[in-house]
């Protein structure tokens, strides 16, 4: 089932935007965060932080979107921590059983995008287009369906 959000995310990541800025910035709004903050902030952590292949950002954007409302603000509790963490377990379990991985290297076959071999790769397969758009639309319909929570 496609939503709005997940349409337009995967809209956002055809558009030369990042896995967590294109999750992110769909919910930003939403908790008085604009477009434009939303995709700066989520900006350094695509590519599985700044190209490193580590957590996916697809990932990540959906758990900073899930920190706006679950996470330990000034005024938070312990409780607030404790739900929020476990949320994030919530998404995140459910994101590996989806896929395998939370792991961007992993996501991408080992390919290691920052390689001629790996870069080559992942263009040949079009793993960008066929892979990452799963992530960020899974992403983005898992997060929503946390939010209502």
């Amino acid at each position: 089932m496609s939503s709005q959000k997940s349409t337009f995310a995967v809209q956002t990541f055809a558009s030369s935007y990042n896995c967590s800025q294109s999750v992110f910035s769909v919910f930003a709004p939403d908790f008085g965060i604009s477009r434009d903050l939303s995709l700066r902030l989520a900006g350094p952590l695509g590519a599985g932080i700044a190209r490193r292949q580590e957590t996916c950002g697809a990932v990540t954007g959906a758990l900073l979107a899930l920190g706006l409302k679950y996470g330990k603000g000034e005024n938070g509790t312990d409780e607030d921590k404790k739900r929020a963490f476990a949320v994030a377990q919530d998404f995140i379990q459910d994101f590996e059983a989806q896929f395998g991985s939370i792991v961007c290297l992993h996501l991408l076959d080992n390919n290691c995008m920052d390689t001629e071999e790996g870069a080559a790769a992942i263009n040949k397969e079009d793993m960008f287009r066929t892979r990452c758009t799963k992530y960020v639309k899974f992403a983005v319909e898992k997060t929503e369906e946390l939010l209502l929570r």
